[in-house]
């Protein structure tokens, strides 16, 4: 209801309905049904596409011991009783499919109990009811306030902010899975610094990702970013973060100078040409952000593309002078377009500079992938078959067989292993 009022094409639909379970059951009978929350009254139904509808029935919530789930429900027959368990006024209009079908007018056809309407139109994200009872039946809901507001930019209501503050302590009872994956909607919907900015004036940054609140207040040598401190750099990428942004980018943005706060140093003030310095920050920001990564239980192929944007979001300054085997390895990192993309925004919230970005790209989208990423000329097989025995040497004599291929300094099988011979010596007889 809310999007089709914003004029948007809403992603899906959910149903509430005075219908019981076993009444919706029956009246799908012929279409495939899944009881995902039976206790709950809920119902998916899916039409022949296995496109899935959710139909809940109108209920009444008992206490929330867990923070997260309702210990016993009644059902209901009233939707306005079912709309005051909800969390937020926009979010709790219903839609009359009757006279929207009569009149194809969705305002007409609201059902709102609860003032939704006009915090929609005032442009204020309002818990429904008592905020801190809101909050303490369901602890993500103070992230889902961040993540609505910070995605349709409104204002979060003072009372409803007042009760987050109070209770933001209370955020590490929600799982990490559920808390990551929040925070990965604030990213890559569209709202990432304004959301990062709320998850810190609410006092929930602390809570669920300590590591960032030490991005404040970490100066850095005004030569290469002007803009300020590390915190106010990082929002600034995370502003160029566009909606249906990639979660693995969204996460190297927010992680890629995570290891500035623990290798600060001041430049020394006996020397007048030394500078603010962070030496081997990419090095601990790698180890944060697996820790990091881990606890908020990320997939290992998640970890690995994020983990390696922050690993290689530094090596774009050697581009000009990178050896043509060096280069052709960096383009080759898997969806290096994202590394690509985190380099400009990273340029682009500090000096503004992006000859090596343009360098890259250029060159990543001239060269073919079979030039930066051939069919190797020789294998552990060959070198073996050549009287070579296998040990600790053959992954560097085959690197240095690859990379004499992508200089383009060997072109067959025969002159690679020839080029192996001469580096490493002919095989013992």
């Amino acid at each position: 209801m809310r999007d089709l009022l914003l004029g948007l094409e809403p992603k899906d639909y959910d149903v509430a309905t005075s219908a019981t379970p076993g009444t919706v059951l029956q009246l799908f009978a012929d279409r495939k049904t899944v009881t995902v929350g039976a206790h709950f009254g809920v119902v998916l139904v899916c039409d022949p596409n296995g496109i899935a509808t959710e139909v809940a029935t109108f209920r009444h919530d008992g206490a929330y011991s867990d923070g997260r789930r309702p210990d016993a429900v009644r059902y209901s027959t009233d939707p306005k009783e079912d709309v005051l368990r909800r969390d937020f006024t926009i979010n709790g209009m219903l839609l009359d499919p009757t006279i929207y079908d009569q009149t194809g007018n969705a305002s007409a056809a609201t059902l709102d109990y609860v003032g939704g309407r006009e915090d929609l139109a005032a442009h204020i994200l309002r818990a429904i009811g008592d905020p801190a009872l809101r909050f303490a039946e369901d602890k993500l809901r103070m992230l889902r306030a961040v993540r609505f507001a910070a995605r349709l930019g409104f204002a979060i209501d003072p009372a409803t902010a007042a009760a987050i503050r109070q209770l933001a302590s209370q955020i590490t009872v929600v799982s990490p899975e559920r808390i990551r994956d929040e925070l990965t909607l604030i990213l890559t919907e569209g709202g990432a610094r304004p959301g990062f900015e709320l998850l810190d004036q609410l006092n929930l940054l602390p809570y669920i990702l300590p590591e960032i609140t030490k991005l404040h207040g970490v100066q850095q040598p005004p030569e290469y970013h002007p803009e300020g401190d590390v915190w106010v750099h990082t929002l600034l990428l995370l502003e160029k973060l566009p909606a249906g942004a990639s979660s693995t980018l969204g996460w190297g943005a927010l992680l890629h100078d995570v290891g500035k706060p623990a290798t600060y140093r001041a430049p020394d003030p006996s020397n007048p040409n030394d500078r603010i310095r962070f030496n081997g920050h990419v090095e601990i920001g790698v180890r944060i952000a697996e820790v990091i990564l881990a606890r908020l239980r990320f997939s290992n192929e998640e970890i690995a593309q994020i983990v390696a944007l922050v690993k290689n979001h530094m090596r774009f300054g050697d581009v000009l002078h990178m050896r043509e085997s060096t280069l052709k390895r960096f383009l080759r990192l898997p969806r290096f377009d994202e590394h690509l993309a985190l380099h400009r925004m990273d340029c682009l919230s500090s000096h503004g500079d992006l000859r090596l970005y343009e360098f890259a790209k250029e060159q990543y989208e001239a060269t073919p992938i079979e030039a930066i990423q051939p069919t190797p000329l020789i294998t552990g097989r060959d070198l073996i078959a050549a009287g070579y025995a296998p040990g600790p040497r053959f992954k560097k004599m085959l690197e240095a067989a690859e990379d004499a291929q992508l200089e383009g300094t060997v072109t067959t099988q025969t002159e690679a292993l020839h080029f192996v011979q001469e580096r490493f010596g002919t095989p013992a007889k």
